[in-house]
């Protein structure tokens, strides 16, 4: 007996968003024509990229996860190289001691740290603020100024800083990361401002926000679903490639960071940890991430290797 499979007809696609340039590799992000892994519909477009988190100062991993980068976390550019040999396809720079509580660095510091990277790889870059939107202007104009005519993306770009971080974007050409907080509504009167401002649709990831396992992912598995489905239906402000942050949302969480006091049940911290990140990960492809931010090099390849199976 033959088992007709229904097909849907959509009428909207995902936009391509394109990062590095001048001389560093090229990576083309989204252009899916249906949800993913239904590529019997249409075209799934670019398989998801896999970004790698480092940061600018010694973070406060947990003991497995500082153990895994060891003494690279202490230098950017050497931590860069590493998470290029472990399967990064992008970098993902976290400006973290910018934060206000944590070295509150300068513009200064950002763009010294932001050539260091840019001169030991290759790789499109991300560049993340510490979060505060003052401090968000400051050190993203500087690492803008560092990168320009490189084409990374800047973030957080939020409802209280859009106009600074579009315009950076705008006059560098670079890629600017709308984030909202797990809101449909609010995800798309963000990217409709930061268009509104003159940056290109082809120029704006989207952060609809992210929750670990266990701490919300379900509600960001439905936003990120409801985002995608809005997309295929010709919603121009949906159409945005989503980035998701796994990889340091697991890692804030006591299931990835407790190897000591908790049940026998949990498992072994080594294995219960990697679970933890790689299944995060994995659900939020499944809604349709097209983009997401990893820390541990074994979930990467754990993940890449996920990402191989479903476009295979």
């Amino acid at each position: 007996m033959t088992v007709e499979i229904p097909i849907e007809k959509w009428t909207g696609k995902i936009q391509e968003v394109t990062l590095g340039g001048g001389g560093r590799k090229k990576l083309v992000i989204g252009g899916a024509a249906t949800l993913p892994g239904l590529k019997f519909e249409g075209s799934t477009g670019n398989p998801t990229r896999v970004a790698i988190e480092i940061h600018d100062c010694e973070p406060q991993y947990p003991t497995l996860l500082r153990s895994a980068w060891g003494d690279a976390v202490k230098d950017p550019a050497v931590w860069a190289k590493k998470a290029a040999q472990a399967g990064a396809e992008i970098i993902c720079l976290r400006l973290t001691s910018a934060h206000p509580e944590n070295g509150n660095t300068g513009a200064a510091e950002a763009r010294v740290t932001v050539q260091k990277v840019l001169s030991a790889v290759d790789l499109p870059l991300i560049v993340m603020g510490p979060g505060v939107a003052e401090k968000d202007n400051l050190v993203l104009m500087a690492a803008s100024e560092a990168a320009k005519g490189e084409r990374i993306a800047l973030g957080p770009c939020e409802e209280k800083n859009y106009r600074t971080c579009a315009a950076v974007c705008i006059s560098d050409g670079h890629v600017a990361i709308a984030k909202s907080p797990l809101d449909i509504n609010l995800a798309k009167q963000l990217n409709l401002l930061v268009a509104d401002v003159g940056v290109p649709l082809s120029s704006i990831l989207m952060d609809p926000d992210t929750g670990a396992l266990g701490y919300g992912l379900e509600y960001a598995y439905s936003i990120i679903e409801r985002l995608k489905l809005a997309a295929l239906m010709d919603d121009s402000m949906c159409q945005m490639p989503i980035i998701s942050h796994p990889g340091p949302e697991t890692w804030r969480q006591k299931e990835a960071r407790t190897a000591d006091g908790v049940p026998s049940a949990w498992g072994r911290s080594e294995e219960r940890a990697l679970i933890w990140e790689e299944l995060t990960a994995t659900a939020l492809i499944e809604a349709g991430s097209d983009l997401v931010v990893m820390c541990h090099p074994k979930a990467v390849e754990a993940i890449k290797n996920t990402i191989s199976k479903l476009n295979a």
